[in-house]
């Protein structure tokens, strides 16, 4: 028996905004498609935090012996500046500005990509297509469309008709936004009198003779429109509906709200049982913004090299501290937050690590088959990791009442705690063990680089420059960055 016969998962889906109970299309099968990156960039920690919620959701669904195919796209091109209809192709723009081919920057930001969520420890999706790898699909899908009256071309653009598509559906179904409102808060933009209506979206947009990436199509020289390659590589790989579709939150409207439109004017079917979005991500109480300073990449999260960070963070100290976090609620950054979260974190492995050295004793006073349970029935309840942590530090609090001989645990029990323990901190949540040595050993290495910066203060003050610089350049031949600053010197540590 697979344990999804036994557990009942409830899943908050968007389209509906409530709990329902989960029941895949295909018993044992389930269908997932998560909206990746578009690769233009280094990756943001706001994405790299959506990325780590799907990927416990892939975990939680394998480890209920669900078979999971699990589709995440790359957007390689289609994808204009400001998620707009006019204007560069973000990736052609990068290209532009590096002095690069646009396929060099997807390669270059794409290798970036997997390299920080492989330090997350996030499990790989099964297919990771990419929209210039299904452009004769997308021109295919468009031509279904306009067969079935609702997208129509005009001067080598093609576009969605959206007030057709309400007439006899709902626009508006997963965002709750009303049409009419959308037609009363339309703007007039230039270039888009062509549409029938302001609301309009484009499937195919005709290249300009200065945009790079382009191809042939019935309608002309063009790109796809950003909207489209979800619908044609989530139907394309998982069916015209499927189980589970996720993203961020910031992606509802338009992006996800397009996509049901264009998969039930393409197939004549809901594409989607269950929509789950992941909230945002703040740093300091603030929206993180690269132009204020108000902004961490996950590598400075690794380095510590980030003026926001007194030190450096481990990368799955940094995820365990996500998952604090219900994937739908706002999740804040700070360093006070991220360094009560790496002592938790020490703690939790500190007791798994110490279980095999528990003396068995012929009674247990602790309930561990209740105590299992309800780390199923948090991860049961649209999978709440901040339950479940609070579960896992039950039975870490049991634990150190056994060493401190104030507890007793069967050499049974204690059996069932260390696999059920394996199987959330390492299968589920995704956490990797970290030696806490390098949590001690950071007081240490912090007391001595102070003492050798005393020592260089003192050098320059003598005016001893040859030492001082010395003391500088070894430090930094050991990966140790001295920083001086109006309130002193600082350090940080070099990857």
């Amino acid at each position: 028996m697979k344990l999804y016969e036994t557990q009942e998962l409830k899943i908050y889906n968007s389209i509906k905004g409530e709990k329902e109970v989960f029941k895949p299309i295909n018993a044992g099968l389930v269908g997932m498609y998560v909206c990746g990156p578009t690769v233009y960039n280094k990756v943001h920690l706001g994405n790299c935090r959506t990325f780590i919620s799907f990927d416990l959701v892939f975990r939680y669904l394998k480890h209920l012996g669900y078979k999971v195919r699990y589709v995440r796209n790359i957007t390689d091109a289609g994808h204009l500046e400001n998620d707009a209809e006019e204007g560069e192709d973000r990736i052609a723009k990068k290209a532009r500005l590096e002095e690069l081919e646009p396929m060099e920057i997807v390669q270059k930001y794409t290798i970036d990509f997997h390299d920080i969520l492989n330090l997350f420890n996030n499990t790989p999706p099964s297919i990771e297509p990419t929209a210039t790898g299904h452009i004769v699909e997308q021109i295919e899908a468009i031509k279904k469309i306009i067969d079935n009256g609702l997208a129509y071309e005009a001067n080598g653009n093609v576009y969605f008709d959206v007030l057709k598509y309400h007439e006899s559906n709902h626009y508006g179904i997963l965002s709750g936004r009303k049409i009419e409102d959308l037609i009363a808060n339309t703007r007039t933009l230039a270039g888009q009198e062509e549409k029938k209506n302001p609301q309009d979206f484009a499937l195919w947009k005709r290249a300009e003779p200065q945009h790079i990436m382009r191809w042939p199509s019935p309608w002309g020289v063009g790109f796809p429109g950003w909207h489209l390659e979800c619908t044609v590589m989530s139907s394309k790989y998982l069916g015209e509906s499927f189980d589970i579709h996720g993203g961020g939150m910031d992606l509802k409207f338009p992006h996800h709200e397009c996509e049901i439109a264009q998969g039930k004017a393409a197939n004549g079917k809901d594409p989607v049982n269950y929509w789950m979005h992941a909230n945002m991500l703040t740093l300091n109480g603030k929206k993180m913004a690269k132009s204020t300073g108000n902004n961490i990449l996950p590598r400075e999260l690794f380095t510590g090299d980030n003026p926001n960070l007194s030190k450096a963070f481990a990368p799955s100290v940094a995820r365990f501290f996500m998952l604090q976090a219900n994937y739908r609620s706002i999740l804040d950054f700070s360093d006070e937050a991220l360094q009560a979260s790496e002592k938790g974190f020490y703690r939790l492995m500190d007791a798994y690590q110490s279980l095999a050295f528990l003396e068995a004793k012929t009674e247990s006073t602790f309930d561990v088959k209740a105590w299992k349970q309800s780390c199923y029935d948090a991860m049961n309840d649209d999978f709440n990791s901040p339950v479940l942590i609070a579960q896992l530090f039950e039975v870490v609090k049991f634990i150190n009442g056994v060493k401190a001989e104030k507890e007793t645990v069967t050499e049974a029990d204690r059996d069932l705690i260390e696999v059920t323990l394996s199987d959330f901190i390492f299968d589920v949540l995704g956490l990797e063990e970290v030696e806490e040595a390098n949590d001690a050993s950071s007081e240490k290495i912090d007391s001595l680089v102070s003492i050798l910066i005393k020592v260089r203060n003192k050098a320059r003050a003598d005016k001893d420059f040859f030492t001082a610089d010395i003391v500088r350049d070894q430090l930094l031949e050991m990966g140790i960055e001295l920083k001086d600053g109006k309130d002193g010197t600082a350090y940080s540590m070099k990857s």
